[in-house]
């Protein structure tokens, strides 16, 4: 099984947001030294939490300071912009980093309604999503649009003898019949929904997938939460950060990352504590061998080749120590 990484480029509570931009950079740094197979950065806006906004600048500087790792977006959000631009700049990375580019697209917001219509005022936007994935596969593949296309003329540069590598992200059936008809790789947002509905939404792109030139056959994937440490204990107080995201999350709170310590000693209410006991119930957590053995059997139960793990702590240095735990314990004969 292969492993891969997301970064969401989250914030720490009372530390500048540019160091979680600077803190992206470094891990991708070392998750490649582990051996990580990609690097994944997500797009979002408004929000105090999340502050990558700017997937593909992300990615330039990942692609300019890494040599082997592919380098991705999980994803960008395709409604908010123009297919042509998204293939341009994406050719762009092509060019500095040939041959290890993902291009992950979604039709989330990644935002509030609000900030959404600020970033394209255009009310359907979303609806436009299939129309924009067949423009940006040509525009990005070199092919050509069909023929009496309105911009049947027009080419995404710079060209090259590579080319993005394009990946459906989402985590409902639509994404993964989209995915399917067009013949591409998805990705199922396994961590955004706690794992609902990923049996079904991999069963319909395996059962309706469309083979095309460049994948003859389906490829899927999985984003995971975990958290490894030198001990469960430990785990599960890295966890608590999360947790207390979690409750705020649910009530429209968007804040930046708080202390373990913090976490623990907030008053909760009876509601919150059934959550958050419902979401350690779930949660893959725990020493490097536990958390792969239960990796490992997702993978298995799912049928995938690869996994790409999510990872979120108030200290960096936990995050770093959890993907190298994670590392030694799959690539352990």
């Amino acid at each position: 099984m292969r492993l891969s990484v997301l970064d969401q480029s989250t914030a720490a509570e009372d530390v500048a947001q540019s160091v979680a931009i600077r803190e992206t950079l470094d891990l991708a740094r070392h998750c490649e030294a582990l051996g990580y197979h990609r690097y994944w950065v997500s797009e979002h806006h408004n929000s105090d939490s999340i502050v990558g906004t700017a997937p593909e600048v992300l990615m330039a500087a990942i692609a300019a300071t890494t040599s082997r790792i592919r380098v991705g977006s999980a994803g960008v959000m395709l409604p908010h912009y123009s297919a042509l631009k998204v293939a341009e700049q994406f050719r762009v990375l092509e060019a500095i980093a040939p041959g290890r580019i993902d291009l992950g697209v979604g039709r989330a917001p990644g935002s509030d309604r609000l900030t959404a219509y600020a970033l394209n005022p255009y009310a359907n936007a979303a609806d436009e999503f299939p129309r924009q994935v067949h423009d940006l596969q040509a525009w990005v593949s070199g092919e050509p649009l069909d023929e009496g296309h309105a911009f049947a003329a027009i080419k995404a540069h710079p060209t090259g003898p590579t080319s993005p590598e394009i990946w459906i992200l989402g985590s409902s059936d639509y994404g993964a019949q989209l995915a399917a008809h067009f013949g591409l790789p998805y990705a199922f947002a396994y961590f955004f929904s706690e794992g609902r509905g990923v049996e079904e939404a991999l069963t319909l792109y395996r059962r309706n997938y469309r083979p095309s030139a460049r994948h003859p056959h389906p490829q899927a994937t999985i984003c995971v939460f975990a958290i490894a440490a030198d001990t469960d204990a430990e785990a599960r107080r890295l966890l608590q950060t999360r947790e207390f995201w979690r409750v705020g999350f649910e009530q429209g709170i968007r804040k930046p990352l708080v202390s373990p310590e913090y976490a623990a000693s907030y008053p909760y209410s009876s509601a919150e504590r059934s959550m958050i006991e419902a979401l350690r119930h779930k949660a893959i957590v725990g020493t490097g061998d536990a958390v792969a053995a239960r990796l490992t059997e997702l993978a298995g139960r799912l049928a995938l080749e690869e996994l790409v793990v999510v990872t979120w702590t108030h200290d960096p240095a936990a995050r770093h120590r959890s993907y190298e735990l994670l590392a030694a314990a799959i690539n352990s004969p």
